[in-house]
């Protein structure tokens, strides 16, 4: 079978493997239908990603069909994949928190991803895609982020949010947060993103990094701020952006150390809060937003490409995400 591989940061290569005919014992065979290419995946192309070693076979935002019938799923059920293999024994796990699993391994960055023909996945880790499309159970992951985070987060319906950062992980905070009944408005430094979100997503409240966001009614803050940027300069300025008695989420994750001042930390009462991967709760709650049409994932999916395209355009889609929201490479 061919699978995407990194092979050195700056190198993606198409390689041929084995094609898997048996999974382990409480897993299932899977033939992969379709694959969102996202931030950590060009991250591991620039060599970014914190915890990866190469090469790696890449891709986590995964749907697929069940190869034969295995643990109460019949072959040719369409899937959504939960790419964070947990080991069921750690503290966190224990308290049902295996997201952040202490010995977490997350297909297409700890382990073998699947940006290839088959992966055998735990049986645990399949939830059912039925009224999907196979490129909308594609997208459930990165949205999946999202829904984790403002669940965290604990926001009200009379909140003011603020998401900073308008990639797919900002779109789908901003959106499940609209979801709550939120004021949610958002933040970045590209008016070409900016402007899809609002007229295509129906974010209304958008800001252009630079424009005085802190003025009028928005001068005490927000309530509630969502960091997606990616960016330690942008994390350390948005503590600024929070409202007294406020929250700041940090959904990205970066290499570098985060500094802030502790006297504006602590006159604010601020929570500070991290938030990784989702839990099944969260994988749910997009699922059935994508199949109700709360959330319209068709306007989610920017283009469709081959594997092979893929490795042919990786380096333009990695440098240039100006006017890309999610590209999904179909098997």
């Amino acid at each position: 079978m061919k699978c995407g591989v990194c092979v050195t940061p700056g190198q993606f290569e198409i390689i041929t493997a084995e094609k898997p005919e048996t999974a382990p014992e409480g897993w299932v065979l899977l033939d992969n239908c379709a694959v969102g290419i996202c931030g950590t995946d060009y991250h591991i192309f620039e060599g970014k990603h914190p915890f990866l070693n190469y090469p790696r076979v890449i891709g986590h935002e995964l749907s697929g069909t069940v190869a034969e019938d295995a643990h109460g799923w019949s072959k040719g059920d369409l899937v959504v994949i939960n790419p964070y293999v947990a080991c069921g024994t750690c503290r966190a796990c224990r308290r049902g928190k295996p997201n952040c699993c202490y010995n977490i391994e997350v297909f297409g960055v700890h382990r073998d991803g699947g940006l290839c023909d088959r992966l055998a996945v735990p049986a645990g880790n399949l939830y059912s895609a039925e009224g999907l499309t196979k490129v909308e159970a594609a997208m459930v992951e990165f949205l999946a982020i999202g829904a984790h985070a403002v669940r965290r987060s604990e926001i009200a319906a009379d909140d003011r949010v603020l998401v900073t950062g308008a990639g797919p992980i900002g779109i789908g905070t901003a959106l499940f947060a609209q979801l709550q009944g939120a004021e949610v408005h958002l933040l970045d430094k590209s008016r070409t993103r900016l402007d899809f979100v609002s007229s295509k997503l129906n974010v209304a409240n958008c800001h252009l990094v630079g424009e005085g966001l802190l003025t009028g009614d928005l001068a005490e803050g927000f309530d509630t701020v969502f960091d997606a940027t990616g960016s330690v300069a942008a994390i350390q300025a948005g503590f600024a952006l929070v409202a007294h008695g406020g929250s700041y989420v940090l959904v990205s994750v970066v290499k570098d150390d985060i500094t802030f001042a502790d006297p504006e930390f602590h006159k604010r009462e601020m929570r500070l809060i991290g938030s990784r991967n989702a839990l099944k709760v969260d994988f749910e709650s997009v699922i059935e937003a994508l199949r109700t049409r709360k959330i319209d994932g068709s306007k989610l999916c920017s283009e469709q490409l081959s594997l092979e395209d893929l490795a042919i355009r990786l380096p333009e889609l990695a440098s240039n995400r100006d006017t890309l929201i999610k590209a999904v490479v179909t098997l």
